[in-house]
C-alpha cells in the first residue's frame, strides 16, 4: 500500500474504493502500512477509504501540535472535496480525529477510535527517548504489543530512525507535550456523533481506564474489548477489528 502513495501539492496519501469515506489516522510512529488490512478490507467493501500522511515531521516546530495536525486534514477534506466523513484513528490519530470533531461536527459522520489518546496516555512513561538507545526503542516498540514478536526488527529499525534524527525526535516530543496540553475531557459530552471503541484488553499505552473514560464521557458511544491485543488493534488482531468496525457500521447505518 505504501508503494502506492498519491502525491498531489503538499499532500500524499493512499486512496482505493468507493462509497461513503473513510479517512484513517495514523499514530505518532505508525506507519499509514498499520493499517494495511483495515484498508484492504473496507476498500473492497463498499467504502472510499483514504490515509493521509500527516506531516509531524514537516510543519514548522512552533506548529508542530494537535491543532495544526487537525487543520491539515480539514485540508485535506476541502482538497478532496469531501463534506464528511467516517473518522477512524489510532492512538495521535483518534486524538486529531477528537479534536477536528470538536471544531468541525459538521464533517464528522461517524468516529471510530482505537487506543486513542485525548485523555490520557502512557507512550513516553518516566522518560524520554534517548537518540542512539536502540534498547529503549525495542523495549518501547515491543511495550505497544500483547504479543511483543509483532514488533518485528524492520519495525523498530523504522522507529530508530525517527528516534534518531534530531529533527524528527524534536518534533515528536513537540507533539507528545502537545497531546497532554489537549486533554479533551471537558469536549467530549458535546460530541454527539455516533463513536466505536475499539480498544485491547491488555493496550499498556492508552490503558482500559483510559477506554472506559472515553466510553463514559461519549455521548452515543460504543465500546468494544479485544483480548490478548494491545495499542494496535488493527494491526494485531486484524479480523477481528474489522469485524467489529463492519458490524458498528452496519448497524448505525454508516454502510
Amino acid at each position: 500500500m505504501t508503494n502506492e502513495l498519491i502525491t498531489e501539492g503538499k499532500f500524499k496519501y493512499a486512496e482505493a474504493g468507493e462509497g461513503p469515506a473513510i479517512i484513517i489516522l495514523h499514530g505518532l510512529m505508525g506507519a499509514l502500512s498499520n493499517f494495511g488490512s483495515t484498508y484492504d478490507y473496507f476498500s473492497k467493501n463498499g467504502y472510499k477509504v483514504l490515509i493521509p500522511e500527516l506531516p509531524l515531521y514537516s510543519l514548522p516546530l512552533l506548529k508542530t501540535n494537535v491543532k495544526n495536525l487537525a487543520k491539515f486534514l480539514k485540508e485535506f477534506m476541502e482538497f478532496k472535496e469531501i463534506e464528511s466523513a467516517i473518522l477512524l484513528g489510532n492512538s495521535l490519530g483518534g486524538h486529531i480525529a477528537l479534536y477536528f470533531t470538536k471544531h468541525y461536527p459538521e464533517k464528522v459522520s461517524g468516529l471510530v477510535l482505537t487506543g486513542s489518546s485525548g485523555l490520557y496516555e502512557n507512550s513516553m512513561g518516566d522518560s524520554y527517548p534517548k537518540r542512539g538507545d536502540r534498547g529503549y526503542v525495542t523495549k518501547k516498540a515491543q511495550d505497544v504489543f500483547y504479543d511483543p514478536a509483532i514488533a518485528t526488527e524492520e519495525l523498530i529499525d523504522d522507529v530508530y530512525v525517527v528516534i534518531n534524527d534530531r529533527n524528527s525526535l524534536i518534533r515528536t516530543l513537540a507533539i507528545a507535550k502537545s497531546a497532554i496540553r489537549h486533554n479533551m475531557a471537558k469536549d467530549l459530552p458535546e460530541m454527539k456523533q455516533q463513536t466505536c471503541l475499539i480498544w485491547g484488553k491488555q493496550d499498556k499505552v492508552t490503558p482500559p481506564e483510559a477506554a472506559n473514560d472515553f466510553h463514559k464521557l461519549l455521548p452515543n458511544s460504543e465500546l468494544f474489548w479485544i483480548d490478548k491485543c494491545g495499542h494496535a488493534a488493527m494491526m494485531e488482531r486484524p479480523e477481528e477489528f474489522n469485524e467489529i468496525l463492519q458490524n458498528w457500521l452496519i448497524s448505525k447505518k454508516l454502510a
